[in-house]
């Protein structure tokens, strides 16, 4: 498809899941779409949260200001990942509101394995935005070439571990190879997304 003006926009759509070529994802209800500078009043209420923040150390700590924020983005804007590695903001497909955010990182220390992250701004907390976000990020990373994903969970984060199951992800066991913390692990193969599984599996 050609858009008005003349550059070619590639549409690739699995399931209920459309990523165009310029880096945005579309779901049902959302818009993942790359940041921007601007974005950062919208993000402070997300990452200026503890509810959120308290499970992202050492990864991430808390940002008090709207400048740490116009930072933080910034930083993100000038160091991306490489591909199928990225960050999005997660918007709301009716309004443009911005939600949160999801992520796909190679995991430290051996930057191997890659990690499907999100975070939600509490007041939509529930809606299963996270579950949704995280699904489509995973049919981009298949798409791209990726073989399985990983989400790695604190034992106390409940939120976490039913976003993960939600996205259709198995629990593996834990580990204190990422982050030098003890994590719950979970992974989800590219042969297992949009799987039934069987009720209570």
């Amino acid at each position: 498809m050609t858009s008005p003006g003349g550059s070619l926009t590639v549409i690739t759509m699995t399931g209920h899941v459309a990523a165009t070529g310029d880096g945005t994802i579309r779901t049902p209800r959302l818009v993942l779409r790359p940041w921007g500078v601007d974005d950062a009043p919208a993000a402070l209420p997300v990452f200026g949260d503890e509810a959120v923040t308290r499970w992202l150390s050492p990864a991430m700590s808390r940002i008090a200001t709207l400048e740490e924020m116009a930072e933080v983005i910034t930083g993100w804007l000038a160091t991306p990942p490489a591909p199928p590695a990225g960050r999005w903001a997660i918007t709301s497909a009716d309004d443009g509101r911005l939600l949160g955010a999801v992520a796909l990182l190679p995991l430290p220390p051996e930057r191997t394995d890659l990690e499907i992250g999100w975070q939600l701004d509490p007041a939509v907390w529930g809606q299963g935005y996270a579950a949704e976000a995280g699904h489509a990020v995973a049919h981009h990373a298949f798409e791209s070439g990726a073989q399985e994903l990983f989400a790695v969970v604190r034992p106390r984060n409940e939120r976490g571990a039913r976003t993960a199951r939600s996205i259709g992800m198995e629990w593996v066991g834990e580990t204190e190879k990422y982050y030098d913390l003890r994590l719950l692990v979970y992974r989800l193969r590219k042969g297992e997304l949009d799987v039934p599984r069987l009720p209570g599996a």
